[in-house]
């Protein structure tokens, strides 16, 4: 299916689980695919690739490394020159790939995403569990969790220029993960992206538009923004239906510093111990998305971070911290008080599932 075709004559189709860029003519292509990744001028396509076989099972490589599989699937499936192409690899279903295009004058950004963050989202720095050495390799070839962009730029730009397109789709996709609060899986920090992604641009090197800059400055610059950002959000809501109404959610906004239901469920049957399971999580799914709490429980969360980040003392944050769950009307029992700040939140919470659980119903 032909899903797309550029003034140039550049045309994006999608078949066998894939979405490919076919091009009539020279363009600069900057891939971070294992296959002739790097910059390159002579390519004739790139591509996407869905390699997730079914719910629950693990992709398997048709080739004893990651290269050698991409050429095959080049090959096989697609079509394609192995020598003249580059891919990336995802979990996400290629039926859910979001694509956003924007124009200004004599040039347009168009930005084609996959994406799903729940299981592998994380910030850049995290603590990481893998070094690479040359008998080892990392086994990235099962991404439940990857952000895999098309970025087409119908400009000529120069080497320098694309390297410059890269760190603006880094940053772009860093901000819609900060715009969705993605948490890590990692850390307690908001996710900067997966630990899988994958890039590819592409420009023009035939156009009479010359761009040397793809900086904030810049109006390609802006527009590599809006289009990955717009992307990234509308491949995730397609994907894992993450948007910000989902997202308006007490414990979406606390579980990067462990709140959960689990935790909530613990401390409550710890402290309470009139509700059974089901009860208790029939009242928090009623409480769990009620504004003032989502509110605060949002302040809470950037308090904490501003202590992670040094900006305020661990003295500053408990007794703001205090005065926030007040603002929220919970007021947990101060003989369960804790020097914990999170675990004061908990508290919090669980209290009030227990008032709600003992209050008078309604006839």
């Amino acid at each position: 299916m032909k899903l797309y075709e550029f003034s140039n004559g550049d045309t994006i189709h999608k078949y066998k689980k894939s979405i490919v860029i076919l091009f009539k003519g020279q363009r600069n292509v900057l891939s971070t695919g294992p296959n002739n990744g790097g910059f390159t001028t002579d390519l004739s396509a790139v591509f996407n690739n869905d390699a997730n076989p079914g719910s629950g099972m693990g992709i398997k490589l048709r080739a004893d490394t990651y290269r050698e599989h991409m050429d095959i699937l080049a090959e096989e499936d697609l079509g394609l020159d192995s020598s003249a192409c580059s891919g990336l690899l995802t979990a996400a279903s290629m039926e859910n790939a979001a694509i956003s295009t924007l124009s200004y004058e004599d040039f347009s950004v168009t930005a084609i995403t996959t994406a799903g963050v729940r299981s592998n989202g994380g910030r850049i720095g995290d603590p990481a569990s893998w070094h690479e050495k040359s008998e080892s390799s990392f086994d990235d070839t099962t991404p439940t969790g990857t952000i895999n962009i098309l970025l087409y730029i119908n400009a000529d730009l120069k080497k320098e220029a694309m390297a410059s397109a890269l760190v603006s789709c880094a940053e772009a996709k860093a901000a819609a993960m900060q715009e969705l609060l993605i948490s890590s899986r990692y850390s307690c920090g908001i996710a900067t992206g997966t630990g899988t992604d994958g890039v590819i641009i592409i420009a023009n090197a035939e156009s009479n538009t010359h761009l040397t800059n793809a900086g904030k400055h810049s109006k390609l610059g802006e527009l590599i923004g809006r289009t990955v950002i717009t992307s990234i959000k509308e491949a995730l809501r397609l994907q894992q239906g993450i948007t910000t109404h989902s997202q308006h959610d007490i414990i979406r906004r606390m579980e990067r510093f462990g709140v959960s239901e689990d935790a909530l469920w613990d401390c409550y049957k710890e402290t309470y111990r009139n509700l059974i399971r089901a009860e208790f999580t029939e009242i928090l799914d009623h409480i769990r998305t009620e504004d003032r709490l989502v509110t605060y429980a949002s302040l809470y969360a950037h308090l904490l971070d501003q202590l992670s980040w040094g900006l305020l003392s661990f003295a500053e944050c408990r007794i703001a911290a205090g005065n926030l769950l007040k603002l929220a009307d919970l007021h947990p029992n101060p003989d369960y008080g804790s020097e914990n700040i999170v675990q004061n939140y908990i508290l919090a919470i669980a209290e009030r599932i227990y008032h709600e659980s003992v209050r008078p119903k309604q006839k």
